[in-house]
């Protein structure tokens, strides 16, 4: 790649164009994402209101799917020909950057409600209890206290979200129109035109919101929590704050479950939106279609990759949060950049580099490839969380003669064990319904059920496509529910 390149390509109009465009639209879906997950957060961590958990696992449910999917539901819902557009009678177009700001944030809000949801479970309530009993305004409580113990972790959430949408083609792709994003860019070069330089240098400029949240991760230090135990904050008995807590519970439930229903619809009719009478046709149609054996792909991936991926991720976090250093710097750095690589990229790299080894056209070059790719989100969780514990037991353990081993099995973990069925779940999900990453390394024999989606849409058998999408989503529902009672009985709840 020579600096004319480069220069040609930034320079470019085209380029200039879809660099203001990711900003803008990454920006405003970050925005709303976290401020709507904060709230919900707050909802579920810090009020007493029923079936808290339940909110919790349904709040996931836009991660189950594809993002390409998200834009398939959008337009079926506001399109032009769109249920919502016709019952309601709207008349603005979803295309363009509403549509993109609108699925991003269906995308990203469930990756922003679990971190945050996440570390609102590890403050510690003791100070809260101690300025309670001073007298000290909840105002000042706010600004020395709370401010002070998100700051750090919530520059990790703001760039999380922002590098997950920046980095995204698949809304973009499907209702962007002609508001192109530098990753539809780079899909076009890449995958239209087959320019790999020109791809190369935009796959640069997706990787600096990572390099950015570095910066900040280090200049901005955070000593932790200093008590070995982590008080759980008091929650004060109030029906009116767990009613309101309950009204915005389901009303985000409600809208999550829009575009999700429409894929049901779809399923079921002979032909959307000329015939919706009931058949079974589209089922039965995909299914002959080898749905059966790629669903399997899917579940052996999947499954591999949460196990190995939680392992790793949590390994690499330890070492990073308990063991401070230059090292432990750059394996920080290099861990938060896999979330802004984008899947395209990733699977590209892996084309050139495995080809011709054992590992390719198999499925461990499948779960590789996923684990690298979905590292970041769970790396940060634990992260987050191991931060947050007592920064002096391996001392203390090392003083009585205990290694390090025993206190991450007999103390870590079992501190931090919901947080690691939280990346278990996330690594699990997101394998099943992934396309970018393992596009390009799938092949008859070890293709994943999701590719099945893109499939169908170049055909235009879109009740496929929803019957594919409805099946990966029923998949990580299950999953979901499982880790539901798991985390249920992890607190002696069951």
């Amino acid at each position: 790649m020579t600096g004319v390149d480069i220069s040609a390509v930034v320079g470019s109009l085209q380029f200039k164009l879809a660099l203001k465009n990711s900003i803008l639209a990454a920006g405003t879906g970050t925005i709303i994402s976290i401020a709507a997950a904060y709230i919900l957060a707050i909802c579920v961590v810090r009020t007493n209101m029923r079936f808290r958990e339940v909110f919790s696992v349904f709040a996931s449910l836009p991660m189950l799917i594809p993002s390409i999917s998200h834009g398939m539901g959008l337009i079926l819902l506001l399109g032009s020909n769109g249920i919502l557009t016709r019952l309601l009678g709207i008349k603005q177009s979803v295309y363009g950057f509403r549509g993109i700001v609108l699925g991003s944030v269906f995308y990203a809000f469930p990756v922003a409600f679990l971190m945050l949801a996440d570390i609102l479970k590890y403050e510690d309530g003791s100070p809260y209890e101690a300025a309670a009993v001073l007298g000290i305004p909840k105002s000042s409580q706010f600004l020395s206290i709370t401010v002070p113990y998100l700051r750090k972790p919530l520059i990790a959430v703001v760039f999380a979200v922002f590098t997950l949408i920046f980095t995204d083609y698949g809304v973009p792709l499907m209702i962007g129109g002609r508001f192109t994003t530098l990753p539809v860019l780079m899909y076009q070069e890449v995958i239209g035109l087959l320019n790999f330089n020109r791809g190369s240098v935009i796959g640069f400029f997706l990787l600096i919101p990572a390099i950015i949240a570095f910066l900040f991760d280090v200049l901005n230090k955070d000593t932790g929590n200093q008590t070995f135990t982590i008080q759980e904050k008091a929650k004060k008995e109030s029906a009116l704050r767990d009613a309101a807590a309950a009204i915005y519970c389901m009303l985000i439930c409600l809208i999550i479950a829009l575009p999700l229903v429409i894929f049901i619809v779809l399923t079921f009719v002979n032909k959307y939106p000329v015939d919706l009478s009931f058949t079974l046709d589209n089922i039965t149609r995909t299914l002959n279609m080898s749905a059966g054996q790629y669903l399997m792909n899917s579940l052996i991936i999947a499954l591999g990759v949460s196990v190995l991926g939680t392992m790793l991720s949590y390994i690499i976090a330890y070492f990073t949060a308990r063991t401070p250093g230059k090292t432990s710097k750059t394996l920080h750095l290099i861990s938060i950049t896999s979330l802004a690589i984008p899947g395209l990229v990733l699977g590209l790299s892996y084309v050139l580099f495995f080809k011709g080894s054992f590992l390719y056209g198999t499925l461990g070059i499948l779960i590789l490839v996923n684990i690298i790719h979905f590292l970041a989100s769970p790396y940060l969780m634990a992260y987050n969380s191991l931060c947050k514990l007592n920064a002096n037991l391996e001392d203390v353990g090392l003083t009585l003669g205990i290694s390090r081993f025993f206190v991450i099995r007999d103390c870590l973990i079992p501190q931090t064990k919901l947080t690691i069925f939280e990346m278990f779940s996330y690594f699990f999900v997101n394998s099943m319904m992934t396309i970018s990453a393992v596009s390009f390394l799938a092949t008859v024999r070890n293709k994943p059920i999701s590719l099945m989606i893109t499939q169908f849409e170049a055909q235009l058998f879109l009740e496929g496509a929803a019957f594919i999408s409805l099946a990966i989503l029923s998949c990580n529902f299950i999953v979901k529910c499982l880790i539901y009672v798991l985390r249920k009985k992890a607190n002696g709840q069951i």
